[in-house]
């Protein structure tokens, strides 16, 4: 297929896409941590107020959360609908099943930030905490049609490449060891010029899968739009789907990321997020392919089986 027919087939279907729904309260947090790095440092106090003490905000007029977090009414609606939802008044909705959420144990409120003398104890129950939660609010944002897209077209895929930089690329090295025992043809790529000369030789029916949590890694973005442009059916795993990668990806899973600080860098609980997916789509490809990936599994493990013998049964 070629570029342009694939952009306008992209153009027509974006403007009869139906509007996303809102947000799950659930994903709530995971959205607050996801965008704040990009809002004002006004929408950042009115979301991370409404994501803090959604009890209290809920019970709070337009007026009054504007007063509380030392902003505006219309700072307050924008702020909402970048969150993904049309007005303040279904925000107000989400913040109070938030709240009775939080109030019978099934969404815990965030932890702490990890501080420099915190002892192990904390760091690892901090870690526990942040990871599960991060995991949680990826499953709940998760776009379980575009995933079940995304599995279709890996399980008929002629070729599978896949594009990542730094921890990205640890995902995709993971995601391709795991097609590769299944029988499937895959490839991880981490140096941005192999990739983008490895991107011209995809066809219709192969796959290109791009991991960048930011969404606007441009060592990612290029060879995803060479093999985009070649007619490959193209995949991104990002914690931004309004992104710069958007314009290039056929199917898009969102993921979640803990907050940000000085001892946890994004990339810490953005890779434990893209892990989750990854491993989605390998066991739905997997049990799609199921009368051949078994065997090869199986094969796999056979061939690797005297690696594993104990020393003394080893020549």
């Amino acid at each position: 297929m070629s570029s342009s027919v694939k952009e306008t087939f992209k153009d027509v279907a974006v403007e009869t896409r139906a509007a996303p729904a809102p947000p799950v309260p659930a994903a709530l947090a995971a959205k607050v941590r996801t965008l704040a790095p990009t809002m004002t440092r006004s929408m950042q106090r009115v979301a991370e107020t409404v994501a803090s003490d959604p009890a209290g905000c809920a019970a709070l007029t337009v007026t009054g959360l504007a007063e509380r977090t030392g902003t505006s009414e219309a700072t307050v609606v924008r702020t909402s609908r970048l969150l993904g939802y049309p007005g303040y008044r279904d925000l107000r909705l989400a913040l109070a099943a938030l709240a009775a959420q939080q109030a019978a144990g099934g969404a815990p409120a965030v932890t702490a930030d990890i501080a420099v003398d915190d002892s192990l104890v904390d760091v690892v129950a901090k870690l526990a905490q942040e990871e599960q939660q991060c995991l949680a609010d990826t499953a709940a944002a998760l776009d379980v049609t575009q995933l079940e897209a995304a599995v279709a077209a890996l399980a008929g895929a002629r070729r599978i490449d896949v594009y990542g930089i730094g921890a990205s690329n640890l995902v995709g090295q993971d995601l391709v060891q795991k097609l590769l025992r299944i029988g499937l043809i895959a490839h991880a790529h981490a140096d941005p010029h192999l990739a983008v000369t490895n991107a011209v030789q995809m066809r219709t029916g192969d796959v290109a899968i791009a991991i960048t949590h930011s969404g606007r890694t441009t060592d990612v973005i290029e060879p995803l739009r060479v093999a985009f442009d070649h007619g490959a059916t193209t995949i991104a795993i990002t914690g931004r789907p309004d992104g710069d990668i958007a314009s290039y990806a056929d199917h898009i899973l969102t993921t979640s990321t803990a907050r940000e600080s000085e001892l946890r860098p994004a990339a810490m609980s953005s890779r434990t997020s893209q892990l989750l997916v990854v491993d989605c789509l390998f066991i739905g490809v997997a049990q799609r392919t199921y009368e051949t990936a078994a065997p090869a599994l199986s094969a796999s493990y056979e061939a690797l089986a005297h690696r594993h013998s104990p020393r003394n049964n080893q020549r």
